[in-house]
């Protein structure tokens, strides 16, 4: 029996897992699996005793599969959670402390579309076009949990805003979501740099003030409402 919690991989049934130097585990018979998505139970029952945290690689992120922890603690843990989330005081709690994110939030778009505006550093003929495009950048990269590079942490908030702007351009203005990369090591990377120069050169055409044909505009295109399909 562990005596920590430890980081484990799935193993080739639901009850065996892999430990990190790849030796296969059997999960003991009196334990149970805690699913993902309840922060609170999650910590109090790798707090409670032994535990083993599953974790898998989806695409380039790694994710948590649940908690294998003893089955009578994780149901203990889950009722008194239960008792305490349905009193008045929780409640009163959970509504201030979602005013709290939600105000950390609103800030942090503003601060993240600023950011965007500053690194589009158009000509001022086309000022009201950076800040549609700064706005529908943020819009499409701040949200909680979508995972992408505007979320993070590891780099300042202006590499964040240029490679948001970039990753969006790839997508908004160029074919590389409909495109058959091969899957041969590194090629994707090369193509996105590909598509990054010519993100690049589409930018330095408004920031130069170019006079640039609205029926030729990549980006008053792609900000124009999609129409919506006919199809059934």
């Amino acid at each position: 029996m562990p005596k920590k919690t430890r980081i484990v991989k799935p193993g080739k049934s639901r009850r065996e897992v892999f430990a990190e130097d790849g030796t296969l585990l059997r999960v003991p018979k009196s334990w149970a699996l805690l699913k993902p998505g309840d922060a609170g139970a999650t910590r109090r029952v790798k707090a409670a005793g032994p535990s083993w945290t599953v974790k898998a690689k989806r695409g380039r992120r790694i994710v948590s599969l649940g908690v294998w922890a003893d089955a009578k603690t994780i149901a203990s843990i889950n009722q008194n959670l239960a008792a305490e989330r349905s009193t008045e005081s929780y409640a009163k709690r959970q509504q201030a402390a979602k005013k709290r994110r939600d105000r950390i939030q609103e800030s942090y778009i503003e601060q993240f579309t600023e950011s965007v505006f500053r690194f589009l550093n158009f000509d001022t003929k086309y000022e009201t076009l950076a800040k549609k495009l700064a706005q529908a950048i943020a819009v499409h990269a701040t949200p909680v949990g979508s995972g992408t590079v505007a979320r993070t942490k590891t780099i300042p908030v202006e590499r964040r805003a240029e490679a948001a702007v970039i990753a969006w351009l790839r997508h908004q203005t160029t074919a590389y979501d409909e495109m058959t990369i091969p899957r041969a090591k590194g090629k994707r990377r090369e193509v996105r740099r590909m598509l990054a120069k010519r993100s690049r050169l589409l930018l330095d055409v408004y920031r130069s003030g170019k006079t640039v044909a609205a029926k030729n505009c990549l980006l008053r295109k792609a900000l124009s409402p999609k129409p919506l399909s006919t199809s059934s």
